[in-house]
């Protein structure tokens, strides 16, 4: 992937950059937009009005991040110039969050257009693509009304202007501040965050440098800038990195849409990815804190393979718990001996991986991966969800039969705790204290007896 720069300047496509100039309309408003100095120096471009069918979606628009790069790694490069890519990036954000974009019609039906929009000199929308969508929908339903026919927008520079064209990383800097950054408004769905920062990285967007421009951080001192730096990547990129394993385990590399679909998706396995990586992942790979889980260096893998293929069954019949909640409670599982044997029947990797003859169809086609996960959950998910059963029911045992003694070591604690002083008990309540204490000495001496019975029945 081609590194960013401050001189790498986004190819602009000549004749949609013509239908823009031609069929736009300037207003009397002007905006300040958050990009380069314009804000620090109160300079406000003017805003037009353009046809919605001159517009255009950008494939690199984080929203639709995981899609994009799903769609690319089953069929190849999603050419966004072509009709055809474009009807491929409409149904993507059709399909992420329709809720969001229910409301953003309703919006614009009793208000209209609150916020303008920002595009780049030959039409494709960095901010506002949403908006497109709502309002190719409603021009179709009302082809008479104008309100629906444009959008107002601010247009970038393009070649014929006095000031340069953005540069790629101008753009991702101008994405960055209207979509990534809170600013009061809804963020993206965190899977579609941690793609869309990791893909800055790439692109040469430091994380450091995502920060120092979020207004929410610039201002921050160095110990709190660190700390945020190591949130964001443990809240998005360590378990964007689990995700990138977990695919490649499952000879699925890119196809992030077997995790997640968006926020609406019921399915999505984001958040057992991020307590995978919080729970165990981070203090596997923390000696004194792996040593803690009774597990050794060649371990770790195993522990691993174990994760993610429970994390792909998703649903355990019979189990009355969330996949992440297993990924939470599995260093519980992994510290009790019998349930970690019984996790460990899951390490095999080659037990869990569809034959090739399994992969494709009657005609040698290769099969979507919906229809591989049916077939793998056929194959392989009353196994595991039978083998993690017997995991917790194991874990169960052990703490019923911790129980009692963990509530004689918490009551000698409180015994000898230094704030016991009989002192301080006002001397009206002497006698209280007494028939306490008696009924304590009753109570040992009961246990005393019982486990002395025990004893002998041994």
């Amino acid at each position: 992937m081609k590194k960013m720069s401050k001189r790498n300047q986004r190819s602009i496509v000549p004749e949609f950059a013509l239908e823009i100039c031609t069929h736009r309309k300037p207003t009397r408003a002007h905006e300040e937009i958050f990009f380069r100095s314009d804000q620090k120096f109160d300079r406000a471009r003017r805003v037009y009005l353009v046809p919605i069918e001159y517009l255009r979606f950008r494939k690199d628009n984080g929203r639709i991040a995981s899609d994009v790069l799903t769609y690319e790694a089953r069929k190849g490069v999603l050419n966004e110039t072509s009709d055809y890519g474009q009807s491929v990036l409409r149904g993507f954000l059709a399909r992420k969050d329709p809720e969001k974009t229910s409301e953003l019609k309703n919006s614009i039906l009793k208000y209209g257009q609150l916020h303008n929009a920002v595009i780049t000199a030959d039409g494709f929308l960095i901010n506002g693509n949403r908006r497109k969508l709502v309002l190719d929908d409603l021009y179709e339903k009302h082809p008479n009304s104008k309100r629906f026919r444009y959008l107002k927008v601010v247009i970038l520079p393009g070649f014929d202007d006095d000031e340069r064209p953005p540069t790629q990383k101008e753009i991702e800097q101008i994405e960055n501040r209207y979509q990534l950054q809170t600013l009061g408004r809804a963020e993206y769905y965190n899977f579609d965050k941690a793609i869309s920062i990791k893909r800055k990285i790439e692109n040469g967007f430091s994380l450091v440098e995502q920060l120092r421009d979020d207004p929410n951080y610039a201002s921050l001192n160095r110990k709190e800038f660190r700390r945020a730096l190591r949130q964001f990547e443990e809240e998005y990129l360590e378990p964007l990195n689990c995700v990138d394993r977990y695919l490649y385990l499952f000879d699925r590399p890119a196809h992030y849409n077997t995790i997640s679909e968006g926020r609406s998706d019921s399915r999505g396995r984001w958040q057992a990815f991020l307590d995978y990586y919080k729970s165990t992942y981070k203090k596997m790979s923390n000696t004194e804190k792996r040593k803690k889980l009774n597990l050794t260096r060649k371990e770790v893998e195993s522990v691993e393979h174990i994760a993610f293929v429970i994390i792909r069954k998703r649903e355990l019949t019979g189990l009355n718990k969330k996949v992440h909640q297993i990924m939470r409670e599995l260093p519980k599982l992994l510290l009790n001996p019998s349930s970690k044997k019984e996790l460990f029947k899951l390490k095999d990797k080659k037990k869990f991986i569809l034959t090739k003859e399994e992969i494709v169809d009657g005609v040698g086609h290769r099969l979507d991966e919906s229809t591989k996960d049916i077939i793998w959950n056929s194959k392989y998910g009353n196994l595991i969800a039978e083998t993690v059963t017997r995991a917790y029911a194991a874990l169960e045992i052990k703490q019923t039969q911790d129980t009692p003694l963990v509530l004689l070591s918490s009551s000698l604690a409180k015994l000898n705790n230094r704030g016991l002083d009989l002192s301080n008990i006002k001397k009206s309540r002497w006698g209280e204290a007494l028939e306490v204490i008696k009924e304590i000495e009753t109570r040992i001496r009961a246990l005393e007896q019982q486990l002395r019975s025990l004893g002998k029945n041994m």
